[in-house]
């Protein structure tokens, strides 16, 4: 009797709790439950493939005024370099001395170059006319992944599904979105490249490329480049660090550049 008198309980409780008019309130708008669409194959082609630096751990990368400037990681390795698209010349290149530095995103944005680090928290403003010193330094609370700009604002990861827009001047965060796909929220989204109103970033230790829209977060594309390296590369040993990483765009050829941590090769595309 006594599991009898438990149940009887309950389903009372429960049958009052359900018929009782004062907890139903009809201005209580539930809002439904968000849908993502699944993302779109992005179709791409090789045009050019060019010499890449090997040493480069590439974190960041970008095309500016004609030239490859390129951020690259690792303790005791970190540096920020300017190099000739077409033959992977490394050019000028300044090395962090302090062997603690893990270097990340870079993103030349009004005059000045800016560079993440992994887990110190600091980030490097450079003149864009001289990399030899950082002009200043930067708090960002956060792990420093990639790094774009929208023409107001810098675009920062951090290898969570969030991607903040940052305040260039103090690095104080102004909004962030959640990135989703149709399988729920897309983490490791590290370098990162601003096209035509749409963040690219790519998916860290795959061969994905993700076309996000930044006004919801949703991914509404991927560029899938399985093979590419070893394709054009045939004696590059790989290994799981050595992935894909790195978009740079080229705004007047509307061509894209991309690359990886201590690939031999860098690859002009154009995606459609």
């Amino acid at each position: 009797m006594k599991h009898v008198v438990i149940v009887s309980v309950v389903l009372l409780a429960a049958c009052n709790n359900g018929s009782n008019s004062s907890d139903y309130d009809p201005n209580i708008v539930v809002p439904p439950k968000e849908v993502v669409a699944a993302p779109a194959i992005i179709p791409f082609n090789i045009i050019s493939v060019y010499p890449h630096d090997t040493s480069a751990f590439t974190e960041g990368l970008q095309v500016y005024k004609g030239k490859l400037y390129e951020g690259t990681g690792l303790e005791n390795e970190s540096s920020l370099r300017i190099t000739d698209i077409k033959t992977g010349r490394v050019e000028k290149k300044h090395f962090y001395t302090d062997p603690v530095i893990f270097g990340e995103g870079i993103n030349v944005f009004k005059n000045k170059i800016y560079q993440l680090t992994w887990k110190n928290h600091v980030v490097y403003v450079f003149d864009e006319k001289n990399i030899d010193k950082p002009l200043k330094t930067l708090n960002w609370p956060y792990q420093g992944w990639g790094m774009t700009n929208n023409g107001t604002d810098l675009i920062v990861s951090d290898g969570t599904p969030l991607i903040y827009f940052v305040n260039p001047d103090d690095f104080s965060v102004k909004n962030s979105i959640q990135v989703k796909d149709d399988k729920g929220p897309v983490t490791y989204l590290n370098e990162l490249e601003y096209i035509d109103g749409f963040i690219y970033a790519n998916v860290f230790e795959t061969n994905i490329i993700v076309k996000i829209n930044p006004a919801n977060g949703h991914v509404v594309g991927k560029i899938i480049l399985p093979g590419i390296i070893q394709q054009y590369a045939p004696d590059f040993i790989a290994n799981p660090e050595k992935v894909l990483n790195g978009i740079a765009w080229d705004s007047t050829t509307k061509k894209m550049y991309i690359t990886g941590k201590k690939w031999p090769k860098l690859f002009e595309i154009t995606i459609q």
